[in-house]
């Protein structure tokens, strides 16, 4: 069974930077795209980022110039780097990875971004 672990949340100021981690272990199908989802207490859940097979990235507006997704095949990660943190930006970030018949969901992991 494919599992993702998240790690890298946790307490910043504003204008910090964090990099999050999402490493994958398990059996699945070809994975063809890889994202980033963040849900805010009492707000629907939002994919911040993603990229697919081809390398081709795609980022919410509120992100754009300030997320990062990249991944390491050989160590079957993905991370999610953040630069110039807002308190917007608190909430829970869990990785997700989709294959043509599955999806696969983290536990994910708390980002908290103080002013």
């Amino acid at each position: 069974q494919r599992q993702l672990v998240e790690s890298g949340g946790g307490s910043v100021q504003a204008g910090g930077s964090l990099r999050l981690s999402c490493v994958a272990s398990g059996f699945a199908d070809k994975i063809n795209s890889v994202a980033w989802y963040r849900q805010v207490f009492g707000k629907q859940r939002e994919r911040v980022a993603a990229i697919d097979i081809g390398g081709n990235t795609d980022y919410a507006t509120s992100v754009k110039g300030r997320f990062a997704i990249s991944t390491d095949n050989a160590k079957n990660s993905v991370y999610l780097q953040m630069n110039g943190l807002l308190p917007e930006d608190t909430g829970v970030y869990t990785c997700y990875q989709k294959s043509d018949t599955l999806q696969y969901w983290g536990q994910g992991t708390m980002v908290t971004v103080s002013s």
